[in-house]
């Protein structure tokens, strides 16, 4: 497991333990660092992992992409290449890469089918990030082609829950509103709200992603890349009153247009999974109230508990 204590790969730590895997190899980041080739070899070559989900990445919102473009690309292209590269090397059965729906082109037609990859421009704010995890894909299939080394690819849409990350200037929507909502209930004012709150969103609970990762590493063999998703999206505001409305309903939302609203509108096409037997449980509200409830039990700011 590359990058179990993230938000994804915590996630599939409790759903590989639900289901009674005990022989999980993890390390953190200050036992392993996986942008070193050498330190991943040794890695490999001392615990000879039989399957490998690669949940490591750096990762941010549109704050953090925009301001830090060639820490996300460098980051993220050496762990691809090191994990890729040495899980063929020495023996790994099957590789899971997790990628983000960040790589499909910012006017991609909507639902957002697999075979709408790098048919348009992408999204400038995280282009840097999404040319990675392009070309972590890419290493997957030509792994497979040239060398038959079974590695397929996940590519969820935008992911929360338990284990997010809630710091102002590199989270996502969700959990942003989360905090900003939080701190409206406990110390007044608006919640302020990036753009214009008219881009369109879809969110998939990360305990979802991790089922269906676990479901597609037991039964998926394909070259092509598949879409995780829940089917179904809001807009911006839709979805930061429906936050405010679980945490503090009497907060004011102020829109702020001088921010970027990044892409217009990003729902995948998750047919080809739902044709597979799989499909997203857990529903935006519940989950939005799973997520507040961790954040209270886990921020020093908590005070209250939600109802």
């Amino acid at each position: 497991m590359a990058g179990h204590r993230g938000l994804v790969g915590s996630a599939l730590v409790r759903k590989l333990s639900r289901d009674g895997y005990s022989n999980l190899i993890v390390r953190s980041h200050a036992e392993l660092d996986l942008t070193r080739p050498e330190d991943v070899d040794r890695f490999f070559a001392a615990e000879r992992p039989a399957y490998v989900f690669l949940a490591a990445a750096r990762v941010g919102g549109i704050l953090a992409n925009d301001r830090y473009p060639a820490d996300f690309i460098v980051v993220n292209l050496r762990i691809q290449t090191n994990v890729i590269d040495a899980a063929h090397r020495f023996g790994v059965r099957k590789l899971l890469f997790l990628g983000s729906s960040c790589i499909y082109p910012k006017q991609a037609p909507q639902p957002i089918k697999e075979e709408y990859l790098l048919t348009g421009p992408l999204e400038p704010t995280n282009q840097a990030y999404a040319v990675a995890k392009i070309a972590g894909m890419e290493m997957c299939r030509s792994y497979r082609r040239q060398h038959g080394f079974n590695a397929i690819s996940l590519m969820p849409t935008n992911l929360y829950g338990p284990g997010d990350n809630f710091e102002p200037e590199t989270s996502h929507v969700l959990a942003a509103l989360i905090r900003k909502c939080h701190e409206a209930k406990t110390r007044g004012g608006p919640v302020v709200v990036w753009g214009s709150g008219t881009p369109r969103r879809e969110f998939l609970h990360v305990d979802d992603l991790a089922d269906a990762a676990v479901f597609l590493m037991r039964t998926y063999e394909g070259e092509s890349h598949i879409n995780v998703g829940t089917g179904r999206d809001c807009t911006v505001r839709e979805l930061a009153e429906r936050v405010r409305d679980l945490i503090a309903p009497s907060a004011r939302l102020e829109f702020d247009p001088t921010k970027p609203d990044g892409t217009p509108r990003k729902l995948l096409d998750v047919g080809r999974l739902d044709s597979l037997g799989w499909r997203a449980r857990i529903g935006l509200t519940d989950g939005i109230r799973d997520t507040y409830r961790w954040f209270l039990e886990t921020s020093d700011t908590r005070k209250s508990a939600i109802s």
